[in-house]
């Protein structure tokens, strides 16, 4: 359909850094650049707000949300309160397949470029897909699908806060935190597992701060 289209040409473009944090985005532009009608664009950028990565603002239209807005700091608050447990859970509960998925994950991850000459200077896609798929992997073994779309949701509404933060903590060793989270989960320490993944997610907080 049209509307997934322009959808995912939106989503992309504000994930690259093309709209920066803050900017407007108006239908009519957004609609008379990609040639569709206002109702296209406006259904797109409804999903994006329910996405949490548009902001609909009273009587101004839409708008990329501010990296400095709370929002951001409470979805991470949840993240660090949520995530912890499920990982546990996770440890205690997951089989040899889900041992399998989390190294598979990591693997992938570890290997895939976070940066591409042409996306940006943000995560490329590929690197945020693999990011994704670990994170998640790290938690299926839970068992909990509700648990598991509270993830979901909750990775998406912060998606695109975490791709801003890439920049703002270049010091950082991701690949080594992610490195410890598989060792810790694969080694069965639930305890040091928990404790990695909440440092994990606190270090992304402090960078938007």
């Amino acid at each position: 359909m049209l509307s997934e289209q322009v959808h995912a040409q939106l989503r992309a473009a504000i994930m690259r850094g093309e709209h920066s944090p803050g900017d407007a985005l108006k239908p009519q532009e957004l609609a008379r650049e990609r040639g569709v009608s206002l109702a296209v664009v406006r259904e797109a950028l409804v999903r994006l707000v329910g996405e949490g990565l548009a902001d609909r603002l009273p009587n101004r239209g839409f708008a990329v949300p501010a990296h400095s807005d709370r929002r951001w700091q409470e979805i991470a608050e949840a993240r660090r309160t949520v995530e912890p447990v499920v990982l546990r859970l996770s440890v205690e509960r997951g089989d040899l397949e889900w041992e399998a998925r989390v190294r598979a994950a990591h693997h992938r991850l570890a290997r895939t470029p976070a940066f591409v000459p042409g996306e940006g200077e943000h995560y490329s896609d590929a690197w945020a897909e693999a990011h994704r798929v670990f994170h998640r992997a790290l938690l299926e073994g839970c068992g909990n699908p509700v648990l598991l779309e509270t993830f979901d949701r909750m990775w998406t509404a912060s998606e695109l806060a975490r791709r801003w933060s890439s920049r703002r903590a270049p010091g950082r060793d991701g690949a080594g935190e992610h490195r410890l989270l598989e060792r810790a989960a694969l080694a069965r320490d639930a305890d040091t597992a928990a404790e990695v993944l909440a440092r994990h997610l606190a270090r992304t907080a402090a960078a938007l701060a």
